[in-house]
């Protein structure tokens, strides 16, 4: 996984977080709902691409070839 696919993944898990929290404090449900749902597939996101990269035996710090 690449620094920039972990940076990705990171930040629409934290999207998913804020828009859960801004959720529950407004008595919103949808936002609420919708903010988990996207926490949740950034958090399986991340993890499938972690277990491609070990799969692979790339760790994301060697350069192109």
């Amino acid at each position: 996984m690449s620094v920039f696919d972990k940076a990705k993944a990171k930040a629409e898990e934290l999207l998913g977080r804020a828009e859960q929290v801004y959720g529950e404090s407004h008595g919103d449900a949808a936002a609420t709902m919708d903010g988990e749902a996207r926490r949740l597939e950034a958090e399986a996101e991340e993890e499938r691409a972690e277990a491609r990269s070990r799969h692979d035996g790339d760790d994301g710090l060697a350069g192109a070839r």
